[in-house]
Order: C-alpha cells, then structure tokens, then sequence
C-alpha cells in the first residue's frame, strides 16, 4: 500500500502561536514538507485546487513543478484538478510538461470540486455541473490516448486532428478519478477503468463499502481486469508521540475549519465529542500515534476490499511547520512500514 500526504496549502494562519503566515513563508514551507517527504520515503504527495482566500493552490502545477526540482523519487499528483472548469487541453499539456519535468513522477486526480468558486470565476453554469465533468473527462482521456485528437463537444470548440503537445514521458499518465459520495462518479470510474480516490473526511469508512462494491463491479461489468481497479482512500489526518497529543494538536483548527465551512453549508458547530468519535478503529479522521492510525488504515483497507494507497490531509487544522515535519518523519519511519509490511 503506498502512504501519502494531499495539501491545501491552508496553513497562513498557525493555532499553536496565534500568528499568521505570509503567503510566501506558507510556499516556502510546502516546498519543505515535500522534500521531507520524499527524505523519509512517502509514496506520494497531492496539491489540491481551490479559488478562496485560505488556501494558495489555486495553480496547483506552478507548486507541482517547484516541487519536482526539488526532489527524486516521490511521486507528486493534483489533489484534485477541478476539470469541470478548465480546458482539458491546457491541463494536459501542464501536466504532460510535469511529467518532463519530474522525469515520469507525475500523476492526477480529476474531479468536480467540492467547492463551486471556481464555476462562476472562469464562466461556468453550475447547473452544467454534471455535464461539463462528464465532456471534459472524455477529451481528456481522448488526449491522453491520441497524439492528434478528433473530438466535438458541446462546451468546447471540436478538434480536428491538432496534434497536442508535449506527449509525457509516462505513456499512458495515470489519471484516477477523485469521488466524494455519488454513486454515479463510483460507476462512472469503473466503466472508465480508472482508478478511485474516494476522499472520505467524516463519519465511518466502512459505510463506504457498498460504493466501492459498486465501482468494481461496473469495471468487471466493462471489462476491466482487477488490477486495473484500484481504490485510494484520502482523509483527514495527522500522527504524533501519543494519541493525546495528536487529538490536543488537531482539533483546534479542524474545529475552526470546518465550523467557518459549516456557515456556508449549514452544519452545526463541531464539538470535540464528535471529533473524537470519528477518531475511533472505525472512524474516518486518522488522528492518533503512528502504529495506532496504522492499524485502523488496515482495518479501513478490509473494510473495502483492498486499499492501494492513502493519503493524509494536514494541513487544514493549522499545524505549526515543526508539527507537521515531525508528522512526516512519523508516516515515513513508523506507520509506513506497517502499511508495507502487511499488504
């Protein structure tokens, strides 16, 4: 099972101190904990995108590309390109260039975005929500496949044979398909045979197994062999000493976070009774010491019929640069091992 980490690059504000981050320090420490990453051996590392004022992923493959100078081995993916609202052509190229760059390190994974600022901002309808994900996954995947693309659409010019470059050095570049909890995205992926990174953020993970059943049986169903089908599990999540001092340092910000997002979508304010619940063996926030949260991402891996990877979101809780490094160094040294050696 491969172990890594998705950042929003959220962290411009740090809840141990009280002070606020620069953007460019905030920068400067996402490049670090990248290249931590890769020192301790971390399979992975995701750049998410979103348009609001906390977070600084807006362009995702401008960090990707820094952080592919900076380091060798790990390889690096969006986290995830909202697609409905960009031209598949550009995201290709900017990815195929990644991939040059990275020398065949890169990776995406495409979605429609939890979040809808991007929609009006580049002149999308939201009610072309669907739709528009559903085309533009379909010229992507077209322009992954051909060098010179035949395609017509309704939201975007047709092409007519146009060569596109630059072809990535990987042939073909994975692309896996983000999923919140709809089943027709489940379907979707496994009529595509791509593969599934379902970002599960509360309640329990096993009530996910009935959609992920569903993704692998509409690959069987399209004639997709097993190996091709693989599931990727992101979460909230972040491991220190001790199981106290992992709950003491999180929950402040993921408090914060997600009551301030919780005013727009109508949630009720987070407690930490609630908190703590989802940090249980069955719960979905991975929140504890290193051989604990190992053990509850096996337990969630069973749960689902076989996990190919994990990812940890961090960052969104506020978490001095110190704690978050040392976090690292945790996942690398002491739970990855684990993940290794029983799967």
């Amino acid at each position: 099972m491969e172990i890594g980490i998705d950042s929003f690059v959220s962290a411009l504000f740090d809840n141990e101190s009280g002070k606020s981050i620069s953007p460019t320090d905030a920068i400067k420490q996402i490049l670090e904990r990248i290249e931590l990453a890769d020192a301790v051996g971390l399979d992975i590392f995701g750049i998410g995108e979103h348009h609001r004022k906390e977070f600084l992923d807006s362009a995702p493959t401008v960090i990707l590309a820094a952080a592919a100078a900076r380091t060798k081995r790990i390889r690096l993916t969006s986290a995830v390109t909202v697609l409905s609202a960009a031209d598949p052509v550009r995201v290709f190229q900017n990815f195929a260039t990644l991939d040059l760059i990275s020398e065949g390190r890169i990776e995406m994974v495409v979605g429609r975005g939890s979040f809808i600022e991007a929609f009006p901002l580049f002149g999308y309808n939201l009610h072309d929500y669907d739709d528009l994900f559903a085309e533009k996954l379909d010229l992507l995947l077209t322009l992954r496949d051909e060098e010179f693309v035949h395609w017509s659409g309704k939201y975007r010019p047709a092409l007519t044979g146009q060569g596109v470059y630059p072809r990535p050095l990987q042939n073909p570049l994975p692309i896996w398909l983000g999923v919140g909890g709809t089943p027709k995205s489940f379907a979707r992926a496994g009529v595509l045979g791509l593969p599934l990174m379902v970002a599960i953020i509360g309640g329990e993970t096993h009530r996910f197994a009935p959609l992920v059943e569903l993704y692998r049986e509409a690959g069987k169903k399209a004639g997709h062999p097993p190996e091709r089908l693989k599931v990727g599990l992101h979460s909230l999540g972040y491991v220190a000493e001790t199981r106290q001092e992992a709950l003491d340092g999180f929950f402040p910000g993921y408090a914060k976070s997600f009551t301030d997002i919780g005013k727009e979508r109508g949630w009720s304010a987070v407690t930490r009774e609630a908190f703590e619940a989802q940090t249980t063996p069955l719960g979905a926030i991975l929140v504890g010491e290193p051989e604990e949260v190992a053990e509850r991402i096996l337990r969630h891996s069973k749960a689902l019929g076989g996990l190919s990877r994990v990812t940890f979101q961090m960052d969104i809780a506020s978490l001095s640069h110190a704690k978050l490094m040392r976090s690292i160094e945790l996942l690398g040294t002491r739970v990855a091992p684990i993940l290794r050696a029983n799967t």
